[in-house]
């Protein structure tokens, strides 16, 4: 039992895998070991996905060689595989050996609300794992470790593995759709007459600010397939009339036009130069009236029990994927927009739900 100081000095740390909780006394070790090990937890989500378990699985026990039979595979390692997804909570096993989807690993499912096939098929790829295998590279360098891998940017390659790049694009696409209530409640968008939407990928956003604001315009930049995409969105949602598509190159220039100029999840891809010279694109557009309103999660100046995990996670990725992208603090915005000819006038709450806040700018 010990003694009663040694009893005060150990802590019982409850650390929570899906449904389930998991009780470490007397210390940290297996809370930490559950961490080094947490490698292991998302190869696990990424072979389910891959299968189509989740999909197997909505509503329907079923028993592990049934299922082997339907997705191809070995019947004892799928047993193994099931067993292990029921212990971190993405499955339930209400009896010896019948596997169904639980309430935590629904979201997994692909034709779920808020999907996180794509995500999880994109982050758990052999090129994202790689890259961040060498994140000893990237601290030491500063570099990029996919660059260092791959010899080209995340984007470039990208162009050129069309697979990979519909399944990024889905991804980005999962997460607006999941974002999008937040942004469009959190923030009063029909005050604008014409907003630009730059780097406004395939519409997902600008499309429910319109629908939500029937008195306010859009115009969306983006690349060549962003843009198709976007025209053909923004057409089945009944607002072809109302918003120009433009494709372009927000790095040379901005549509001119708007009385707000949004950037979302844009800036934190790019190193701040670049960052600079999208801004001052939109502050050359804008004129001297405009506003520009960035969201964009804020990394706080000091570490601490609100440090949102994966504001801090995606600062990391933008350092292992790209080539000096990263997450930044209200100072550093505020900086930037200062170079760019901006002043920094306000940041809103993180929107429900999300790490996102909005920055709203004003031209000096």
């Amino acid at each position: 039992m010990g003694t009663a100081a040694g009893q005060r000095g150990r802590r019982q740390v409850m650390t929570s895998v899906g449904e389930r909780v998991i009780s470490d006394v007397p210390g940290t070790r297996n809370a930490l070991v559950l961490r080094i090990y947490g490698f292991m937890i998302s190869q696990l989500i990424h072979t389910a996905v891959e299968l189509g378990i989740p999909d197997r699985l909505r509503d329907r026990p079923t028993a592990s060689a049934d299922l082997a039979a339907e997705a191809g595979t070995a019947p004892q390692p799928t047993h193994r595989l099931l067993r292990a997804l029921a212990a971190v909570g993405v499955l339930d096993e209400p009896e010896q050996d019948r596997f169904v989807l639980s309430s935590f690993g629904e979201p997994l499912a692909e034709n779920t609300e808020h999907s996180l096939s794509a995500i999880t098929k994109l982050f758990c790829s052999p090129e994202v794992l790689r890259s961040w295998s060498e994140l000893t590279h990237s601290i030491r360098t500063g570099e990029s470790a996919f660059e260092h891998i791959h010899g080209m940017g995340l984007f470039p390659y990208l162009g050129g593995v069309p697979e990979l790049a519909e399944t990024f694009h889905t991804a980005m696409s999962e997460n607006a759709r999941f974002e999008l209530p937040s942004i469009a409640a959190g923030y009063d968008f029909g005050q604008f007459r014409t907003i630009v939407d730059v780097g406004g990928g395939n519409g997902t956003l600008l499309s429910a600010i319109l629908t939500r604001h029937p008195g306010t315009r859009g115009v969306l930049l983006d690349t060549a397939v962003g843009a198709a995409e976007a025209t053909a969105l923004l057409a089945a949602n009944g607002l072809a009339e109302r918003c120009d598509v433009v494709a372009g190159d927000f790095l040379e220039s901005v549509p001119s036009g708007g009385d707000a100029y949004l950037i979302k999840s844009v800036l934190h891809n790019w190193d701040d130069d670049r960052v600079v010279r999208v801004l001052r694109n939109c502050r050359q557009a804008m004129g001297t009236t405009g506003t520009l309103l960035l969201i964009e999660p804020v990394v706080p100046a000091v570490t601490g029990p609100d440090t949102r995990i994966e504001t801090v996670l995606s600062d990391l990725n933008m350092l292992v994927m790209t080539a000096g992208g990263k997450e930044r603090t209200e100072r550093q915005f505020r900086e930037l927009l200062a170079a760019a000819g901006f002043i920094l006038v306000s940041v809103t709450a993180p929107l429900p739900g999300t790490d996102l806040r909005v920055l709203q700018a004003k031209p000096v």
